[in-house]
């Protein structure tokens, strides 16, 4: 019994690309994953390993990236026509372009310049413990899943190097995480509700307004403001996962890349945590 091709695509998914698009000194961060599947003339390719009309997965994510240089705006469909566009007008063989794009909002932290959050985070918890026979109640809030972004005043430098080391020492990066932060009541507050989201804010100070050399130290940073702010807190513990932003290098493309475009990467992130408590 013979078999024939019914139907058939190909393309390449999940390509994340991030945009700073700068006005001065204040940014606007535009993230978008896209899948771009291509049909036509491919038929070949399944039947007989004939590679030659082909259009490389790797070059389709190569084109968005470029592409996006000149033409990813907030208007995230005007960018999803062009791309649809140049695959069609650009290969004789590719006969249909599908092009989706997700995007990932980023919504301006109090009103700073190059600081964003995402909308529905952060996600509040609350834990307590009871010892029988005992007067207190363990006590500790926080929250999960903690979108913050600055995408500059971020940089890492001055770190150890050896044979195995690739990483460049960089003055401005891209500072991104979804943390989770949780502080140990050392007395009941006036009002919970208000007291968490002003923790929260205080937190934000030093994310806001300081120069960040590592996460590390930011980190402390910010514990460290909301214990100087709370006295009715005992304990501060940050768990802050290093979400990756990596230039996107736009040279063999005869193109220069001064912090605009960014490809993100969810595994493997580095892994910051600590816990600081009053001296």
């Amino acid at each position: 019994m013979g078999a024939k091709l019914s139907s058939h695509r190909y393309g390449k998914s999940r390509i994340r690309v991030v945009k700073i698009l700068r006005d001065g000194k204040r940014h606007t961060v535009v993230e978008i994953s896209a899948e771009v599947l291509l049909e036509g003339d491919f038929e070949s390719s399944y039947t007989s390993g004939d590679n030659s009309k082909v259009v490389a997965t790797d070059t389709v994510k190569n084109t968005v990236h470029v592409l996006a240089k000149d033409h990813l705006t907030l208007e995230v469909e005007k960018f999803a026509v062009h791309l649809a566009k140049h695959f069609t007008s650009q290969y004789p063989q590719v006969k249909k372009a599908s092009v989706e794009l997700t995007q990932r909002v980023w919504e301006r932290l109090l009103n700073h310049d190059h600081s964003f959050t995402a909308p529905g985070s952060p996600l509040p918890w609350v834990k307590a413990g009871h010892i029988q026979g005992a007067k207190e109640v363990a006590v500790e809030s926080g929250v999960r899943d903690w979108l913050i972004m600055k995408s500059s005043q971020s940089g890492f430098e001055g770190y150890p190097k050896c044979k195995f080391t690739t990483l460049p020492e960089t003055q401005d990066r891209i500072f991104a995480t979804a943390a989770t932060a949780g502080w140990k009541w050392a007395k009941e507050p006036k009002d919970y509700t208000v007291t968490n989201r002003k923790i929260l804010e205080a937190m934000m100070t030093p994310f806001l307004e300081r120069f960040s050399p590592s996460v590390q130290t930011t980190m402390f940073e910010m514990g460290e403001a909301a214990l100087k702010a709370f006295p009715e807190i005992s304990e501060v513990s940050l768990s802050m996962p290093n979400k990756h932003y990596h230039l996107f290098n736009l040279k063999p493309f005869g193109m220069e890349n001064p912090n605009i475009i960014f490809t993100a990467t969810d595994e493997p992130h580095g892994q910051i945590e600590a816990v600081i408590r009053r001296s």
